[in-house]
């Protein structure tokens, strides 16, 4: 028996070590199960009433205070282990909605912060009411985002990130993550595609973030001079986007000066899929204005409809008028770990720089972001300023595994250790797996929205893991498709939306897109999900539907 087990089994009634040793043997047993080993345990929380944080590690060192943080601790884990153990029942609700002024009203004082500090069985309870009006995105039937799923050697990764609180601006404080997160970029670039050893990166707060990095080095190629005198020396800089494209590469035309009104949207076609003639006539429109074209972003995966642009295309185009080429895969970057469909992103080892975002497709926990560059030392030079207090030049180590001079942020979260966890505990194989069983899932929601009546689909043949279609209810399928129908149509997704979140049993999101009335956009990410929670929702959506 573990030191773990040892003490809990002391500590706590037996029932509960029981539960926590056969939640350990890998899974075999059922939830049910689970649930008559734990009983109707109810926490007691007693021992910590008037016992205060003061009392705790680091400020009383005493027998006493180690063993009242360590009794904290578990009680917390517990916390934890809860929520995890509903959030993979799929008997319990994905959310317990509430409107924010119900919600508010609800908490009521809980939300006061007090001048006089509030005991550690408060605390407790303040977690685990924090908990319970948390969506569960972990849940099988949660499919609202790109993000979702709760892996649980992540989330490990991300205690053990909590516990270390160490930033990753210099080796001397994170020596080991540094390490890390060089072996994992570096093989994040291989399996893009660039020779072995070449180019750089580092990770970045959010995929909107990391396409802002690729927009600062395509400026600084082109204008270096731009980074000391400002943008009174630069000509009139252009960029390009896919008109589907993530919003954040236009926002970075604002950040940066250069302009929303200079990046241009390139047309796509029924896919949404850029067009890459509609490109080359952009850029020769922009030199012909006296603009000076210098990036174009292509979209592996969009947003919403999934689709993946043509990037061998778009490389040709960039590459004969002198531009940067970026690939923003936040979303589809993980299909490069699948032998059958890492075909999406032909190309993409001709881009000079890539967004790859692993807390989407891969499963990560929020949040880990990744942009990766061909060129060695563009990062640092648009970006460093060698600010001698943290980045002193004379250590007594080699200070190029000082990352961040070349990061826009000066203090880094260790977003790379979950990761490496991750990788440690699937191998690329584990991550192929996991992203084509994905895939079937898609086909199988696309099998059984055929079948049905009253599903249309947005795109005939998604290619991805996003499949986009409308619900049409019983009264209104007579009807001709027109832009009567269209009104009315467009309001059906938000209704079945607001009644599945008032009922709490799933979530899907809807979309607009140009003209279209809104429609349902089905994300599957989450590697909990199985066919059953795909029929579930269909039915929700119909049963909802017939309500209208």
């Amino acid at each position: 028996m573990s030191y773990e087990l040892g003490t809990l089994m002391h500590q706590r009634d037996r029932k509960r070590a029981a539960y926590l040793f056969r939640t350990k043997s890998l899974g075999k047993n059922s939830i049910q199960e689970n649930e008559e080993l734990l009983g109707s345990f109810e926490p007691d929380w007693s021992k910590f009433e008037n016992v205060f944080m003061e009392e705790l590690l680091p400020k009383d060192i005493s027998k006493q205070g180690q063993k009242r943080t360590s009794q904290f601790i578990l009680e917390v884990v517990d916390i934890l282990i809860d929520y995890i153990r509903k959030s993979n029942d799929r008997s319990t609700k994905v959310l317990d909605f509430h409107h924010p002024h119900s919600l508010k009203e609800a908490l009521g004082h809980c939300l006061n912060l007090d001048e006089d500090p509030r005991d550690l069985e408060q605390i407790l309870s303040d977690c685990k009411e924090t908990l319970k009006y948390c969506v569960k995105t972990g849940h099988p039937r949660f499919f609202n985002q790109l993000s979702t799923g709760l892996d649980m050697i992540a989330m490990t990764g991300e205690w053990l990130t909590a516990t270390a609180n160490t930033n990753m601006f210099t080796y001397e404080i994170a020596p080991v993550f540094t390490l890390m997160e060089e072996i994992v970029l570096t093989k994040m670039r291989e399996i893009i595609g660039w020779q072995e050893g070449k180019g750089d990166g580092i990770f970045a707060p959010g995929g909107a973030i990391a396409n802002l990095y690729a927009v600062l080095a395509a400026r600084y190629r082109i204008c270096p001079e731009v980074k000391e005198e400002g943008m009174r020396v630069s000509p009139r800089l252009i960029m390009f986007t896919s008109e589907h494209s993530h919003f954040s590469i236009k926002r970075n035309a604002a950040i940066l000066g250069i302009g929303t009104n200079n990046c241009i949207a390139i047309k796509t076609d029924a896919q949404g899929k850029m067009i890459p003639e509609d490109l080359e006539k952009q850029i020769e429109i922009a030199k012909a204005s006296g603009g000076v074209p210098f990036f174009v972003s292509a979209t592996g995966g969009t947003t919403v409809l999934g689709t993946f642009d043509p990037i061998n295309e778009i490389c040709d185009v960039a590459f004969k008028h002198g531009l940067w080429m970026h690939v923003d895969c936040a979303w589809g970057g993980g299909a490069l770990l699948s032998k059958q469909y890492k075909k999406l992103l032909n190309g993409i080892e001709r881009a000079d720089s890539v967004t790859w975002n692993p807390h989407k497709l891969m499963g990560a926990t929020l949040q880990c972001s990744g942009i990766l560059l061909k060129e060695k030392g563009i990062l640092e030079n648009c970006n460093s300023l060698r600010a001698n207090y943290l980045f002193q030049q004379d250590k007594h180590y080699d200070i190029s595994y000082d990352t961040g001079d070349k990061a826009i942020q000066c203090g880094r979260h260790n977003d790379v250790f979950k990761l490496w966890l991750m990788w440690r505990a699937k191998g690329d194989i584990g991550f192929e797996s996991q992203i084509d069983r994905l895939m079937d899932l898609s086909i199988y929601l696309q099998g059984q929205l055929r079948e049905r009546e009253g599903f249309e689909f947005v795109i005939e043949e998604p290619e991805f893991l996003n499949v986009s279609f409308w619900y049409v209810p019983k009264n209104m399928r007579h009807m001709p498709k027109d832009s009567q129908r269209d009104v009315l149509l467009d309001k059906v997704a938000p209704k079945i939306k607001a009644m599945m979140m008032e009922r709490g049993t799933t979530m899907v999101g809807y979309q607009p897109l140009g003209d279209l009335p809104n429609f349902f956009r089905m994300v599957i990410s989450n590697p909990a999900t199985i066919p059953g929670d795909i029929d579930f929702l269909i039915d929700e959506i119909e049963r909802l539907g017939e309500e209208l």
